[in-house]
C-alpha cells in the first residue's frame, strides 16, 4: 500500500490525479464511467462571466500524437455554472478545482467574486486561474505571456476570493522565460502553478489547401507536448530549489495517458497531475491513472507518493 495523498498549499487531496480543464466538461458525462469523487480533484471547464457559444466549426483537428482544439471557451457563464454544475459536483462529493478566465483582468475578478458568493462554494477546493487566454484590452496578448499582466490578474482574483482559498495560475509554454511569469504569479498571491496549457499550433488541409480549423490556430495537446511539460516543470522546480523563486506546489499537465507518463511529470517536480486529451478516447483513463501511478511508485520501492515529487533533480548526474 502506498500513501497517495498530496498537499497543494492548504488543499490536501487523497490522491494526486485530476482531470484537465475542458476535457471532461463539468463532470456529468465522466461520472457515468466512474465516480468523479474518486479523483484527487475534478478540474472544471474554464468558466467566464457571461455565456459563450465559442468559435465556429470545425474547431478540432487530429494531429500526430495529439489534437488541436479551437473551442473558444464555450460555456454557460459563472452564474449558471455555480447554480447547476458546481452544485452537482458538490452533491456527488467531488472536490472541484474551478477554472476561471476573463477577457480583461477585471472580468477575472468579477468571476472570482461571483463564484465565492455561490451557495455551492463549499465544493470548491481551489481556483485555477487560466491566464493562458487572450487579453482583449491589450490587442489579444495572452496574459501569461506577460509577467505584468499575469501579476495583475492573480492579484485581483486573490483580493476577491475568501482568505485561504488556494489559487493556481495556469501558465502557457509559449514564452521565452516561463520562470519569470511564474515569479510574477507567485508574487501576486498564487499558491501554486498549473503547467502547462496547450501549445499554439495550426493544421493545413492539404486537399482544400486552407486552414483546417475555422479559427485558423488552436491549442495542441496530447502526448506530443509531454516533453515540453516536463521541461517547464523542471525549469521552474530548479529555480525554486536554487532560491530564484519561492517554493510552491506545481500541478503537471500535458500528454498524460498512463501512470508512467504521470510519474515523469512528478519526478520533474509536479505534486499532482492532470489527465486531459486521453479522456476523449478512454473516459475511464483518469481513474486508471490513479491506480497505475500508485503501482509505479510502489515499483520504485516508495511508500509515499510525496517522496517521489521532484526526485529527478536529486539524481541528475554531476560532472
Amino acid at each position: 500500500m502506498v500513501d497517495m495523498s498530496t498537499a497543494l498549499a492548504s488543499m490536501v487531496l487523497p490522491n494526486p490525479v485530476m482531470t484537465a480543464s475542458g476535457c471532461a466538461a463539468n463532470g456529468h458525462e465522466l461520472h457515468r464511467f466512474f465516480p468523479v469523487s474518486e479523483l484527487g480533484a475534478f478540474v472544471t471547464k474554464t468558466v467566464m462571466a457571461a455565456p459563450r457559444s465559442g468559435r465556429g466549426t470545425p474547431r478540432m483537428a487530429e494531429t500526430a500524437s495529439g489534437m488541436l482544439n479551437s473551442i473558444g471557451l464555450q460555456g454557460p457563464g459563472i452564474d449558471a455554472f455555480a447554480e447547476e454544475d458546481l452544485a452537482w459536483l458538490g452533491s456527488v462529493g467531488a472536490r472541484a478545482l474551478v477554472s476561471i478566465a476573463g477577457t480583461t483582468a477585471e472580468e477575472f475578478a468579477d468571476v472570482a467574486e461571483r463564484l465565492a458568493s455561490s451557495p455551492a462554494y463549499g465544493a470548491v477546493v481551489g481556483v485555477e486561474v487560466n491566464i493562458s487566454c487572450p487579453n482583449v484590452a491589450n490587442r489579444g496578448l495572452v496574459f501569461a505571456c506577460d509577467p505584468v499582466s499575469s501579476e495583475r490578474v492573480v492579484r485581483l482574483v486573490r483580493d476577491r476570493l475568501p482568505e485561504g482559498t488556494p489559487i493556481f495560475a495556469k501558465l502557457t509554454p509559449d514564452v521565452t522565460d516561463i520562470a519569470s511569469v511564474a515569479a510574477a504569479a507567485l508574487r501576486a498571491g498564487a499558491d501554486g502553478l498549473t503547467m502547462i496549457n496547450t501549445l499554439l499550433g495550426m493544421v493545413i488541409d492539404t486537399d482544400l489547401l486552407r486552414p483546417q480549423l475555422a479559427g485558423v490556430t488552436g491549442g495542441l495537446s496530447g502526448p506530443a507536448i509531454r516533453p515540453v511539460a516536463v521541461r517547464a516543470l523542471w525549469q521552474v522546480t530548479a529555480a525554486m530549489r536554487e532560491g530564484r523563486l519561492p517554493t510552491a506546489p506545481l500541478i503537471g499537465v500535458g500528454g498524460v495517458r498512463t501512470g508512467r507518463d504521470a510519474l515523469e511529470l512528478v519526478a520533474a517536480g509536479a505534486s499532482a497531475v492532470q489527465v486531459g486529451t486521453a479522456t476523449f478516447h478512454d473516459p475511464s483513463r483518469p481513474r486508471r491513472v490513479v491506480d497505475e501511478l500508485e503501482a509505479e511508485v510502489a515499483r520504485h520501492g516508495f511508500g509515499r507518493f510525496a517522496d517521489v515529487v521532484g526526485i529527478a533533480h536529486d539524481r541528475t548526474a554531476r560532472p
